[in-house]
């Protein structure tokens, strides 16, 4: 049976589209919230008369402009570019559905865009780009960079993310922060920082293995060793990156050298024999048999979605603590909790940059937000606690004066 939508924006009707009765255009809740999109624009003045308008628009407004073009940085007190962030993508990963294509993303990117506002107070305006190419994306964002005061770069395929986020901050004086990476990797440091403290252990004393060498394994091990940790290998599809596989290249050979101190090679199954964390961004499933030589009190944070790596009823058999990217189980780590206020704070005191000191400030914060409730399933905060964005932010925009890169 064909089924059909009716836009409400337009005389047409869309056909064969799954989850709606074409006898009396009833919605599948899924499609009844998105229909129409999930934003709008709307005015922070008055329009009620001809008064108004004069203010609002000509010929008030040239008054702004001309002052504006005389000391530019009045911009970022006379429009809202500085209180907003640009959401940009490619549509190339996408959730968990991979390469579907800017349209396809865009429910994504609004969807994005209501967390950035909703949770940390932040406007955020969605941007999909038709084009793939690194120096294209990087030029296009870098021109429409003046009117925003930050960009977060999301859902980019590996390894075109990584040097995209270089070189927009090499060419734009606002915060380029690509959330997928970041975001993922301060939640995950704050998840361990608790799971840490409720067992009495330092993060020196940790070893990780991290299954996936993509966009959130690189920052998470990037930021773990920032943060003090004792040793962290990486693995992807072949297995452990060490100094050892010749055919590493680029950000996985910076990454090879980076980690391993161990020295460990081989598979994902040999490096986690003694460990004491898994970290899984990679999707799969990890066997039993590999969890049970994990470490006694291992931490397993299995992240990858719909279906985490290790089963936490398998990873409770063995762990700790248990974390998974999944709402439905304990110990979400969900980067809603570290971008909206990590933006925030950088857009209160007009960062230039967000610096790994600012991250690490931030994973901090987040940590410290439930320290004194912890709980095997209680290391990481609920993204609807109040308390998060507020103190991520704050943590945030201390970090930036401290480090610098602050300009208010």
């Amino acid at each position: 049976m064909t089924s059909e939508i009716i836009n409400p924006r337009a005389a047409t009707t869309v056909t064969g589209v799954p989850g709606v009765d074409s006898d009396d255009n009833l919605l599948d809740p899924v499609f009844a919230l998105h229909r129409g999109g999930k934003m709008t624009v709307t005015s922070t003045v008055p329009v009620r008369d001809a008064a108004d308008l004069s203010l609002a628009y000509t010929p008030g407004v040239a008054t702004v402009c001309a002052a504006i073009a005389e000391q530019p940085e009045l911009a970022h007190d006379y429009t809202w570019t500085s209180q907003v962030v640009a959401v940009v993508t490619d549509g190339s990963a996408v959730l968990g559905l991979g390469d579907i294509g800017p349209a396809a993303s865009m429910p994504v990117m609004e969807g994005k865009a209501i967390l950035f506002k909703e949770f940390g107070g932040v406007d955020a305006v969605p941007l999909a780009l038709e084009c793939r190419e690194v120096d294209e994306i990087v030029e296009t964002v870098a021109r429409l960079a003046p009117s925003f005061g930050g960009i977060n770069l999301e859902d980019i395929a590996a390894p075109r993310c990584f040097e995209i986020e270089r070189r927009l901050q090499e060419r734009v004086d606002i915060p380029v922060f690509h959330d997928d990476q970041h975001g993922t990797a301060v939640v995950t440091l704050a998840a361990l920082r608790n799971a840490a403290r409720l067992t009495g252990r330092g993060l020196a004393e940790l070893r990780v293995v991290i299954s996936g060498a993509g966009a959130a394994g690189a920052a998470i091990a990037k930021i773990l060793l920032g943060a003090g940790i004792g040793d962290v290998a990486l693995c992807d599809r072949k297995g452990v990156l060490s100094v050892d596989r010749p055919e590493l290249t680029g950000v996985k050979a910076e990454l090879a050298a980076a980690t391993n101190k161990a020295g460990l090679s081989g598979s994902l199954a040999d490096a986690l024999a003694g460990a004491d964390v898994f970290v899984g961004v990679s999707g799969g499933t990890v066997p039993e048999e590999a969890v049970a030589t994990m470490a006694p009190g291992a931490f397993i944070f299995a992240m990858a979605n719909p279906t985490p790596e290790i089963h936490p009823e398998v990873a409770a058999r063995y762990a700790a603590v248990v974390a998974t990217g999944r709402s439905d189980f304990p110990n979400q780590i969900n980067n809603v909790l570290a971008f909206p206020g990590i933006f925030a704070g950088a857009l209160q005191v007009r960062a230039a940059r967000i610096t790994e000191g600012m991250k690490l400030a931030a994973a901090e914060a987040l940590a410290a937000v439930v320290a004194d409730e912890l709980s095997a399933d209680r290391v990481i905060p609920s993204p609807f606690d109040p308390r998060v964005a507020p103190a991520v932010a704050a943590a945030v925009a201390e970090a930036a004066r401290a480090e610098g890169v602050a300009r208010r």
